[in-house]
């Protein structure tokens, strides 16, 4: 069965290329009837905090992104790898390294100064006829991996194709500090192997890690996983992603009103595509994707596509729904909705009209509490010796049977008997009733406010109408 894993640490939020990485390989793993592992590497004991890891599992929830097994921690299987570094210590493929903080950058200073790459010299590293120095009295020591000296590590990416590194290029890293936690390139071999992972799904920026990975995989005699490794994802300038672009929490687009449809709908095209497809559902993600047909270059994050492609999803939206998207910014702006018109109505009329649902609930302001304009403002909206028409709207309006068409009909039949356009009864009215000229057509507008709402605005707008159309 196909295995695949998402591996975070919570030293952070659960960031944009975070996110594509756990979906690319959740998708992977649904595709082919597998299993996805969710492993929290909180090795980092500085950094890692609770409220890095809730925001991840908040996230990934958010998105829809599901986990058959975990979260496994791996400060909870210390035990397991102490139990794997005595093994490879037991047989010779590991080491006790001595050498002080000190010692190295000493040590890389000089190899700096000759032009060499900075690289541990392997002056702890136990060879047949060589004598080391007693250990130092007082120093706990790390644990080196003996990286073997010939041949070369190759193995086939699944998206960069085959890579070939020469062992000579590889030092042998540390697997374990003094303090008995693992270092990463250790701790993810011991999971992997532990887990089952059968098909490794990660950032390009681990691509240096695969090698040393592989010969610890090779020395402890466990199976090999596949590999891909995505590339990263860059500004729409081309520079490094960062929060200046978008590069921000995958909770903060929940609270700037972003679909969780739309962004992972997004995330999958960064660097993935179906032909022309660009809005799908999550099942015909899974369906199509596949590992291989990941770009071999950088994706660029765009965020207005982003925000074009949620506009799409919300204009689709089921109006309940967002009504209940809704309400949570309401309550941040301090507006109230029971008053008002109900929004699962509000919703139909004004989602296509929006973005964002932010935007949204901003756009339902005008329905729930009455803003009068400025004197002067409607008076430039407003016909001169337009009393007339506005007198016999607020007539008609009093005795109507409040039905869009109707009202229609009655705001035509003014402006024609009064010589008037449209537009000089509609926008000064919108002004009157809403305070803003822009609103969805003004008798569905009307329709969603309500009769009783519509005529106790109209009467308490009336000495400005007055006043501008005299």
């Amino acid at each position: 069965m196909i295995r695949t894993r998402f591996a975070p640490s919570p030293t952070g939020y659960l960031h944009i290329g975070g996110a594509r990485t756990a979906l690319f390989s959740w998708a992977y793993a649904r595709k082919h009837g597998g299993q996805f592992v969710l492993r929290i590497e909180d090795t980092d004991q500085e950094r890692s905090t609770l409220e890095s890891e809730r925001a991840i599992l908040d996230g990934l929830t958010w998105l829809g992104i599901d986990w058959d097994e975990g979260p496994f921690f791996q400060m909870k299987r210390l035990d397991r790898y102490r139990e794997i570094t005595q093994q490879l210590l037991d047989e010779g493929k590991a080491y006790y390294c001595y050498a002080s903080k000190e010692e190295l950058d000493v040590m890389r200073e000089g190899q700096r100064a000759r032009g060499e790459k900075p690289r541990y010299d392997g002056r702890w590293r136990p060879e047949p006829g060589r004598v080391l120095p007693p250990p130092p009295p007082g120093v706990e020591p790390i644990i080196r991996f003996k990286t073997p000296r010939e041949g070369e590590v190759s193995f086939s990416d699944l998206i960069k194709g085959r890579i070939t590194v020469a062992n000579s290029e590889l030092d042998d890293l540390v697997i374990m500090r003094a303090d008995g936690i693992p270092t990463y390139n250790f701790g993810v071999v011991v999971d992997d192997w532990d887990m089952g992972i059968t098909h490794v799904i990660r950032g390009d920026d681990h691509v240096n890690n695969t090698p040393r990975q592989i010969n610890i995989l090779l020395a402890l005699g466990a199976p090999l996983p596949v590999y891909a490794h995505v590339p990263m994802i860059l500004g729409n300038d081309g520079e490094r992603l960062s929060k200046r672009h978008g590069a921000v929490s995958v909770l903060q687009y929940q609270e700037d009103g972003y679909l969780p449809e739309a962004l992972m709908n997004y995330l999958a095209r960064l660097g993935w595509g179906y032909g022309d497809a660009e809005k799908f559902s999550t099942s015909e993600f899974i369906q199509w994707f596949e590992a291989s047909d990941v770009s071999h270059s950088a994706s660029r994050f765009n965020q207005e596509k982003l925000t074009w492609l949620n506009q799409q999803y919300l204009k689709d939206a089921d109006n309940a729904r967002l009504a209940k998207l809704v309400e949570p910014f309401l309550a941040k702006q301090g507006v109230d909705p029971v008053a008002g018109p109900e929004l699962t109505t509000l919703m139909g009329l004004l989602k296509e009209r929006v973005a964002t649902v932010e935007e949204l609930a901003d756009a339902t302001h005008i329905f729930l509490r009455h803003t009068l304009p400025e004197a002067d403002t409607l008076r430039e909206k407003t016909t001169p010796g337009s009393l007339d028409a506005f007198a016999r709207i607020r007539e008609g309006l009093a005795t109507a049977d409040w039905q869009a068409p109707v009202i229609n009909s009655l705001l035509k039949e003014t402006a024609q008997a009064c010589n008037l356009k449209m537009g000089q009864i509609g926008i000064p009215l919108r002004l009157a009733l809403f305070g803003t000229a822009q609103t969805p057509s003004i008798d569905a507008t009307l329709v969603a406010l309500g009769k009783a709402e519509t005529l106790r605005r109209y009467a308490t707008a009336w000495p400005l109408i007055q006043a501008a159309s005299a």
